[in-house]
């Protein structure tokens, strides 16, 4: 064979490799990386068969201080998309994923959000409440712009992930009527959530409930002994019988609670731990979206005086997922 048919040869051979490692790339899963658990969840959801999702933050990680390795910087640049939350959730991220969007796909799905439906940052006059998922009517929303993004990376699956998108929806919007209906039954006078830090904003707003978070919107605030004293002086004054605990944020701050209200004479108790910034572990009810609120919901309901089964909505709560 002379060399110049060998020449030929080994470029038809190699235009051929690349023509199947393109087409086997086309076909391969979508791989996303997404930042939250609760986007994880949603991008898994929506994608089916057709994603492989890696979630950085895991249960019981807070997302106000989490700080990336290089695993996981090194997994977003090799992601085919990256699904943020924004919202500044990701504070300590936001110039990396300017950087990162230079050659990778980024998008904050929960900047989707009309901001006349979102709350205003405690500190920050051009910031928002980044809790939106504490409410399954405003999940929708970002679920809608996960599917989004998933189909503009990838347009063949588009039914797909259209089809997983409005199954999942439905599961949501019956999940906020859950919501509704066992909040309902909380008496009004009762209706005061004290918690951690303030990621019920738009739980409260949405159910009527009072809450108040020892520290602020973000747990990297720190909570003074003035906030400790007004929160002691509430929950004498209105009876407060339960506060509840966050799977991510320390519970030091809501034991000076239930001993400064103790010293006056009113006993608190634990309502029950609350997934607030993280879902529940990794394999349980609790460790998906729909777990999560079902949990908070049932817990809060129950704790505060009204009426909810024991085992949630779905009678999965405490099983395996």
């Amino acid at each position: 064979m002379t060399l110049s048919r060998r020449k030929l040869l080994a470029a038809g051979l190699a235009s051929a490799a690349l023509a199947a490692g393109g087409a086997r790339a086309q076909s391969a899963p979508l791989t996303v990386v997404a930042t939250t658990g609760m986007v994880a969840d949603a991008a898994r959801v929506v994608g089916g068969e057709a994603v492989r999702v890696t979630g950085l933050m895991g249960p019981g990680v807070d997302p106000h201080s989490w700080r990336q390795t290089r695993t996981d910087v090194a997994a977003m640049a090799r992601a085919d998309l990256v699904l943020r939350h924004g919202l500044f959730l990701e504070a300590q991220l936001e110039d990396f994923f300017v950087t990162l969007a230079r050659r990778t796909p980024v998008v904050a799905v929960a900047e989707s959000l009309p901001r006349d439906r979102l709350r205003a940052h405690d500190a920050y006059a051009d910031r928002f409440d980044p809790h939106v998922w504490m409410v399954p009517g405003l999940w929708l929303e970002v679920v809608a712009a996960v599917r989004g993004a998933l189909s503009a990376a990838r347009p063949d699956n588009a039914a797909l992930f259209a089809a997983n998108h409005d199954a999942y929806a439905a599961e949501i919007a019956a999940l906020g009527d859950y919501a509704r209906a066992r909040l309902a039954t909380v008496p009004e006078g009762a209706r005061v959530l004290v918690t951690a830090h303030d990621a019920f904003g738009y739980f409260g707003a949405a159910y009527g409930f009072q809450v108040e978070g020892i520290q602020g919107i973000s747990t990297e605030a720190e909570a003074g002994l003035q906030r400790i004293e007004a929160l002691v002086a509430l929950l004498v004054e209105r009876r407060v019988g339960a506060v509840f605990v966050e799977s991510s944020v320390p519970a030091r701050n809501l034991r000076a609670l239930i001993e400064g209200a103790a010293a006056q004479g009113h006993g608190v108790a634990i309502g029950a731990e609350l997934f607030s910034d993280a879902m529940g572990a990794e394999g349980t009810y609790e460790g998906t979206y729909l777990g999560m609120i079902d949990h908070n919901v049932t817990a809060i309901t129950r704790a505060l005086g009204g009426a909810a089964p024991e085992r949630g909505m779905r009678g999965l709560l405490g099983a395996a997922a």
